[in-house]
């Protein structure tokens, strides 16, 4: 039996048909007025997007390039930098950074926990040569939101620049780079944009684009500064993927056309979907608190093989969904809620994972999770986006 595929991975993620028909349009030329044009209105959009005043920058490349570019275009070899590591993707920094020939001075947490801003703020004031703090906004790995606000205000009144990879994060809660003083703040399409991999986005503060012209870029291709000045002329530094950039366009229509506030409730109101019924059906969380908005990260019961529950979610009801990275393979399942997904999608996530589990070892929780998960985004849509539900708001 045939099954339409439902795409609940932590990316890439569906793609709306609007932005479908966007992409296969014919092909134009990226340095002609009809592609400028199309720039023009997606640079408009983007700065709306990010919360910011300064240029967003797309660059042909998944976000890891951007990653790459923030490194390189911002600090010197040798410079001491502050990284993160509360994931897979914290050790991509570190990684980055280290390549970069950083020094680099690493703060480890916990994968499923949040790291302490107090944290940040005592290592910085016993260090005063360090010149950049990275993190993630969203550890895509975890599941985990990180303490962005009190982060930036830890930094902004320093020379410390705040980097943040929001790759899994920007359109799909709030993370508005001016007003909290971020720095640099980058993101990659094939997530909450509903577009294929492919295209990153970058922007930079005034400030970090004074430091920017300052140092001496340090890649060829991620050049900052010389993709600035092409930007200026609604251009890319180098040639551009112009079926993501007319796709983007549609996919920026789409997330701010009813405002950024609606988008993030959705968000919401699918994330406390996912969390009330994978608590009823009596899971747990790998990050039971300071949880990101489009991935819920589940830990399996000991002994469950999580290969095999993802294979049959996926080969008899139609659910991709993703497994654990490194030392938590097969021992955790990450939902992705977000983008072009709704609350069907959802639950039927939700019913192949119980069948998966079920079906491989026999694990069977409550009966009433769909109808508990459905009580729990009808009540979200109700609250401010980030206010939890009340438990005695939750029907069952």
């Amino acid at each position: 039996m045939l099954n339409k595929l439902r795409l609940l991975t932590p990316g890439p993620t569906p793609l709306p048909e609007r932005v479908r028909l966007a992409l296969a349009q014919d092909m134009i030329h990226h340095r002609k007025d009809d592609f400028h044009k199309i720039m023009a209105r997606v640079e408009g959009a983007l700065q709306t997007l990010f919360g910011t005043k300064e240029v967003v920058l797309p660059l042909a490349s998944s976000g890891t390039g951007a990653m790459t570019a923030a490194a390189y275009s911002l600090f010197k070899p040798g410079e001491k930098v502050l990284v993160v590591e509360a994931g897979k993707f914290g050790q991509r920094w570190s990684e980055i950074t280290q390549m970069r020939g950083l020094n680099v001075v690493k703060i480890i947490v916990p994968w499923g926990e949040a790291v302490d801003p107090n944290q940040i703020a005592d290592t910085l004031n016993q260090d005063k040569d360090i010149r950049g703090v990275f993190l993630q906004i969203s550890e895509t790995s975890t599941g985990v939101l990180q303490p962005i606000p009190e982060i930036a205000e830890i930094t902004r009144n320093t020379d410390v620049l705040l980097v943040l990879d929001g790759i899994s994060a920007i359109g799909l809660s709030p993370c508005p780079m001016d007003a909290l003083g971020i720095d640099c703040l980058l993101t990659g399409s094939q997530k909450g944009l509903m577009l294929p991999p492919g295209l990153a986005l970058i922007a930079l503060s005034a400030r970090a684009w004074e430091r920017a012209s300052s140092i001496e870029p340090g890649c060829f291709y991620f050049n900052l500064p010389a993709e600035r000045k092409k930007l200026a002329k609604n251009e890319t530094h180098f040639t551009t993927p112009v079926n993501l950039i007319c796709g983007l366009d549609v996919s920026l229509d789409m997330l701010l056309s009813d405002g950024l506030e609606k988008v993030y409730q959705k968000q919401w109101a699918l994330t406390m979907l996912t969390r009330y019924g994978i608590k009823a059906m009596g899971l747990e969380f790998l990050a039971p608190k300071n949880f990101t908005w489009g991935i819920t990260s589940i830990k399996l019961p000991e002994g469950v093989d999580g290969k095999q529950v993802l294979a049959i979610a996926q080969k008899k009801f139609g659910v991709c969904m993703a497994g654990g990275q490194d030392h938590l393979k097969g021992k955790i399942v990450r939902i992705g809620h977000m983008g072009w997904v709704d609350w069907s999608d959802v639950l039927a996530g939700l019913y192949a994972l119980d069948q998966g589990l079920f079906e491989a070892h026999g694990f069977s929780g409550s009966r009433d999770y769909l109808e508990k998960a459905m009580a729990a985004y009808q009540t979200a849509l109700t609250v401010e986006p980030g206010q939890d539900i009340p438990e005695v708001l939750v029907r069952s």
